[in-house]
């Protein structure tokens, strides 16, 4: 069998490398459109791979997330990729608690620390206690619709003179 002299399988390689960054510098910059999302599998061991100890110890040698909606950060260096994965409770105490109960995304830190600090089974009822507080407390979306509209007038008056 004769040598492959133009290595086809690295020009293809290095053209979806291209690709998925292009892609992923369009995410970084507009969001994702409509339903998109991305499955993106790495090595948990890989060097420079930073992953909090407790997904570390769940996923020793790899880990599959799913980007769609709840993540932030997205920055893309030549080297490296880097974002920020939303908590889901995070989520519920900015966009449905909100300023009704301020103090639910404090809490919601305390009990991830405490998770963090503690492990598990101990840390698990500071995440109990958590979600009891979120599903008891009262509720307003007023921020989030707000800055819907600010967001929505901007878009819609960025022509007009200042």
């Amino acid at each position: 069998m004769s040598e492959d002299l133009l290595r086809y399988d690295l020009m293809i390689e290095a053209a979806l490398r291209d690709v998925v960054r292009e892609t992923l510098e369009s995410v970084a910059r507009d969001g994702l459109p409509g339903d998109h999302h991305f499955y993106i599998t790495f090595m948990t061991k890989f060097p420079g791979v930073k992953v909090p100890d407790h997904l570390r110890k769940q996923y020793p040698d790899e880990m599959t997330i799913v980007l769609q909606y709840q993540f932030f950060g997205l920055k893309l260096e030549d080297d490296s990729i880097t974002l920020a994965m939303a908590n889901p409770m995070d989520l519920l105490a900015i966009e449905d608690i909100g300023l009704a109960a301020p103090e639910a995304l404090n809490l919601c830190n305390s009990a991830r620390m405490a998770v963090e600090f503690l492990g598990s089974p101990e840390g698990d009822l500071a995440l109990a206690e958590a979600v009891v507080y979120m599903c008891l407390a009262p509720k307003s979306n007023s921020v989030y619709v707000a800055w819907g509209a600010v967001k929505d007038d901007v878009e819609s008056t960025r022509q007009e003179p200042v």
